[in-house]
């Protein structure tokens, strides 16, 4: 009997209206991923890496194609389905962070259990341990602006994973972070990655990191290079 793919893409375009036609930024990219697998997507800025994403997530439609996500095709369900989809499964991290400025560390990984009603002592506990993991141990009480940018990511980290997400999106993670802070986090990531079991999808400009992931996709002016995604020799080990 066949495994089911955490994540499969077929044929996935989009299409925007634009002053001068149709300006097609994605075309026809397929692959598809196992769970626990890792996929960078790499691509010189503006050939639809973030795009890719963004639609792999539900967080967008494609004209044409298909997206099935933990088993359900994203194009049949509405707006609120997709969401519910997103909660159950789906962790994030973004360059920018997007942490809510007026919670502190614990109550922003907090966010996305009380979206779905699962708030209490339970979940406190399980936050409490996400941000010891990632380092913040010291941290829970303070806000936004009482830390630093990689601070800040690796609270977006710890509420990534707090509700055990069977994939994770991350759109260029380390991007705004300094050298040595970068390689903290990416060994965070597949610190997590690896402990949980969690399907990857990485958006990045670093080869390095890129590297680091067991598959690679590389888009040029919306289109797959070569295809399918490359499998990286020795990948795993790095990790």
């Amino acid at each position: 009997m066949s495994v089911q793919p955490m994540l499969k893409v077929e044929r996935l375009t989009k299409t925007y209206a634009a002053a001068h036609g149709p300006l097609t930024v994605l075309k026809e990219v397929s692959f598809a991923l196992a769970a626990g697998e890792s996929l960078a997507i790499v691509g010189p800025s503006g050939s639809g890496k973030t795009t890719l994403l963004g639609l792999c997530a539900g967080l967008d439609q494609p004209s044409t194609g298909e997206v099935v996500l933990a088993g359900e095709s994203l194009g049949r369900l509405g707006e609120d389905d997709r969401a519910r989809v997103r909660n159950r499964h789906v962790g994030f991290v973004f360059q920018n962070f997007q942490l809510v400025p007026t919670l502190t560390a614990l109550e922003n990984v907090l966010v996305p259990l009380e979206l779905r009603g699962e708030g209490g002592a339970a979940a406190e506990k399980d936050a409490g341990e996400l941000l010891n993991r990632v380092g913040l141990g010291e941290r829970f009480d303070h806000y936004p602006v009482q830390l630093s940018g990689g601070e800040q990511q690796r609270v977006a980290l710890a509420r990534a994973f707090i509700n055990r997400p069977k994939i994770l999106f991350c759109d260029e993670p380390t991007g705004n972070l300094d050298g040595d802070t970068a390689a903290a986090m990416a060994n965070l990531i597949f610190g997590l990655n690896r402990e949980r079991g969690t399907t990857l999808v990485l958006v990045t400009h670093d080869l390095a990191l890129a590297g680091r992931c067991q598959r690679m996709l590389k888009l040029r002016s919306g289109a797959a290079i070569d295809g399918e995604p490359e499998t990286l020799a020795g990948a795993a080990r790095g990790r």
